[in-house]
């Protein structure tokens, strides 16, 4: 058992490595320093025990300053023909294909769309097909892997839900199927499962 304890404690830090939000790898971590900590302790290995008790504090730290972090999120509507915005779905366009394989990926005459920055950076790109109903629905909602940690759905669904009912957006949609992790995401974010046209779509209304 303390044989897999020790196991456990380096599967966690090493598994912390490859995850690309910065609190998810905190915690990671935190357990990983945890685990150590007690494995270190009942082997009476001072040096182990030590150095994660270093790590601990220091992950601590960095997590409490994550949490407490202000950033700035500003969203911009965008039109066709923006160099920036082609550039952007250009370098993500593998990973955007995972979540939306069938996404229309340049944005046309009758289409809505954003970009959402965070702390000047672009972190999420919104495309929408907006009917006269005000139905959106959605091309892409792609945040880049660094900022996957909800705090853009809650921007956009809760802060900026007036600004885009001002748009004319009353109700965001989503076809079925969706990626594993994505539909999560938008569970999370309120949105409920409805038939439109004898499809079932994820549908969150605004108003």
């Amino acid at each position: 058992m303390i044989l897999l304890l020790g196991y456990l404690a380096s599967a966690l830090l090493a598994y912390s490595l490859i995850v690309t939000n910065a609190i998810k790898f905190r915690w990671l971590n935190i357990l990983g320093c945890i685990a150590f900590i007690t494995y270190g302790a009942v082997i009476a290995a001072f040096p182990v025990l030590l150095a994660n008790c270093i790590l601990l504090c220091i992950n601590i730290y960095q997590l409490v300053k994550l949490y407490q972090s202000k950033e700035i999120f500003t969203l911009i509507t965008v039109t066709t023909n923006n160099k920036i915005v082609e550039h952007f779905i250009d370098f993500y366009k593998v990973d955007i294909k995972k979540y939306f394989s069938n996404g229309d990926l340049e944005i046309k005459e009758n289409m809505f769309a954003f970009v959402v920055l965070r702390d000047l950076v672009i972190a999420n790109i919104f495309i929408a097909n907006l009917d006269q109903n005000g139905n959106a629905f959605v091309e892409i909602n792609y945040t880049i892997p660094h900022y996957r940690d909800f705090k853009i759905g809650k921007f956009l669904f809760t802060k900026e839900k007036n600004h885009l009912i001002e748009q004319g957006v009353k109700k965001v949609i989503y076809h079925k199927p969706l990626e594993k992790n994505h539909e999560q995401f938008i569970v999370k974010m309120g949105f409920v499962q409805e038939l439109i046209d004898n499809e079932k779509c994820y549908v969150k209304s605004l108003v």
